[in-house]
């Protein structure tokens, strides 16, 4: 018997090993009495851990950070790739033929080169950062996402959190365009994944190409693996890219600083790294009898800019424009200059501000935007880091050590230079969003929960897995004010699909009788019979001047209760949506900390006429 289930077992741990793909449990029941069925899932479970252990016991073949020299590689400018065609100097319509492929990518110079997934028009081309797509408003951008990825991962994943899995091995991948207003189809939803060659799809995939009317305001927008329980794991391995929306009539006036040179995405997050150049991704769980894998945030001690880990960068005097996207799974960065030099914010997210705001550090959490100005010209040093002093897990994790508080260096040249571009007193500005119109009022709570140890489990939106029925129905054209409680610990960065809002302010939770109002929200989830009135009374929160405009993320504070007022409809014009917002699979909003949207802190959202 024990020869018969070790052979059963080194079956399913081969397959749960080494492939995407396990068997399905009624499978696994043909093969198998009831007894021994429960028997080899307890080996199944005790092996997994010990399969992590190991993995864990690897933990002294990390690369050592320290001996990593900071600022030797140059900042790559990722290629761009044209989302229209121009016929007679007429823009049309394109169609991109984008790859993800397996691949080898050098993150510093003496780091050995590193298996990657990565977005590219050939395997030959693809890079971490995947290409910038530059799109035009008004001119649709179709693309076809096409997955060349191997039956294997190079990465760790869990198979309890309920991730996207191909019966017959593969990969699942699916792409979202985040702040993207387009169809439902196109808006690339957890569930509509697809394998190589389209082998397998999720049971929300419609379509192979993807269609981006690009019709909303311009802005900053990046693309991402959005794969249901994977998105952390494709993510880190490489799957990110910006993607920029211009609008030259609007956007020429401003004189803001144009051309590859001086307007560059800067896309930053943090990996770890084994002495042979693989990215580390923890093997074994929080809590490895419940998840084998899942822990709730990954954190790394190298910061990655544009697939350069500290990279530098020589700049002239004069001012440079900066798209600065946290592509990060759950670190928050806290940027500022060493030397003291401001950031000129211009926009947020996926929209510009109305006018330009001076500040000395800006706070991102993961996919957040930050669009700024720095003038090199009055920079009072030849050498200015840019840096970072935020806790991990924010806002009260561990402090930043030498490796994780430093960015990226500028080296600014002594001779001073002809700059025409400039800092306009105005931007844009869009209609006010008005509480006085919203429809209605919603309330969003954020539960975690733990286990016995009083280790993260998993996390919910409003008490419901990601699979319950839809509770959240605004119709198209109306605004509804969203009253988010942040019952945990932490800030959750919270992304809204399809909607666009502005914070309207954050109230703290009062400390007197919070145990006895989260008891209460924990059994009913019933803001107005739990009396959030009589809680959400405590010091007020302001919302930083240079995140006043229109947003798709924003950082729900702990302990607090943050007033939203949702859009659904564009706010640059009272046109309607030119497609069908009501078509299936609909939309999503979610936690954006990665480990937490893959763990169920995910909602489905389903707009109605």
């Amino acid at each position: 018997m024990i020869k018969n289930l070790i052979s059963h077992t080194k079956l399913i741990i081969h397959i749960h090993t080494h492939t995407h793909n396990r068997l399905e449990l009624t499978e696994m029941e043909s093969l198998l009495c009831p007894r021994k069925m429960k028997r080899v899932m307890m080996l199944i479970v005790t092996l997994t851990w010990l399969r992590g252990t190991c993995g864990e016991l690897l933990d002294d073949q990390l690369f050592e950070v320290g001996k990593l020299k900071m600022f030797v590689d140059d900042l790559p400018d990722m290629p761009r790739l044209h989302g229209f065609n121009s016929v007679h100097g007429i823009l049309k319509p394109t169609s991109l033929q984008i790859g993800m492929f397996s691949t080898k990518w050098k993150f510093h110079r003496d780091l050995p080169a590193t298996q990657v997934f990565a977005y590219g028009t050939s395997r030959s081309k693809a890079t971490v950062p995947g290409p910038t797509i530059e799109a035009v408003y008004g001119v649709d951008t179709y693309v076809t996402w096409r997955n060349h990825l191997p039956t294997s991962h190079i990465l760790p994943w869990d198979p309890t959190i309920s991730p996207a899995t191909a019966k017959h091995g593969g990969i699942p991948t699916v792409v979202h365009l985040h702040g993207g207003i387009h169809e439902p189809g196109s808006d690339g939803n957890a569930d509509a994944w697809f394998t190589a060659g389209f082998k397998e799809t999720g049971p929300k995939w419609t379509k192979t190409t993807l269609h981006y009317e690009n019709m909303q305001q311009p802005g900053n927008m990046w693309y991402h693996d959005h794969a249901m329980g994977l998105t952390r794991i494709n993510n880190l391995a490489g799957m990110v890219g910006a993607y920029v929306l211009r609008h030259h009539a609007v956007e020429s006036s401003f004189r803001l600083p144009t051309g590859d040179e001086f307007d560059r995405p800067l896309i930053v997050f943090d990996r770890s790294f084994r002495k042979d150049g693989s990215i580390y991704m923890n093997a074994t769980g929080n809590n490895p009898s419940i998840h084998p894998q899942w822990q709730p945030e990954y954190f790394g001690d190298v910061i990655i800019v544009n697939g350069k880990a500290w990279p530098r960068l020589n700049v002239r005097r004069r001012k440079y424009r900066f798209r600065i996207i946290n592509a990060s799974n759950a670190r928050f960065f806290k940027f500022f200059f060493s030397n003291g030099l401001d950031f000129i914010v211009v926009g947020s997210d996926s929209a510009y501000l109305s006018k330009p705001v001076v500040t000395k550090w800006i706070l991102l959490s993961p996919s957040e935007i930050a669009d700024v100005i720095v003038d090199f010209s009055i920079s009072p040093s030849r050498t200015v880091v840019l840096a970072n002093d935020a806790p991990y897990p924010y806002p009260s994790g561990d402090p930043v050590n030498k490796e994780n508080s430093k960015v990226m260096k500028f080296i600014v040249k002594t001779e001073p230079e002809d700059d025409t571009s400039t800092i306009p007193k105005r931007l844009i500005d869009y209609s006010a969003a008005d509480v006085s119109n919203a429809v209605l009022t919603r309330y969003i709570s954020m539960y975690e929960y733990v286990s016995d140890s009083d280790e993260p489990t998993h996390l919910f939106v409003n008490g419901l897995p990601y699979d319950a029925p839809v509770t959240e129905t605004p119709k198209i054209g109306t605004t509804e004010v969203w009253e988010v409680i942040n019952l945990t610990e932490d800030n959750h960065p919270l992304h809204i699909h399809l909607g666009l809002f502005t914070v309207v302010e954050q109230t703290e939770l009062l400390a007197a009788g919070l145990e006895e109002f989260k008891e209460c929200m924990t059994k009913h989830n019933d803001a107005v019979k739990c009396k959030i009135s009589k809680y959400a009374r405590g010091k007020k929160t302001a919302v930083t001047a240079h995140e006043r405009g229109f947003k798709n993320v924003f950082k729900m504070m702990p302990g607090h209760v943050t007033r939203i007022l949702v859009r659904f409809s564009y706010i640059h014009t009272n046109a309607s949506y030119p497609f069908d917002a009501t078509q299936e699979p609909g939309y999503i909003y979610h936690c954006h900390i990665l480990d937490h949207e893959d763990n169920m802190m995910m909602r489905p959202l389903k707009v109605i006429n």
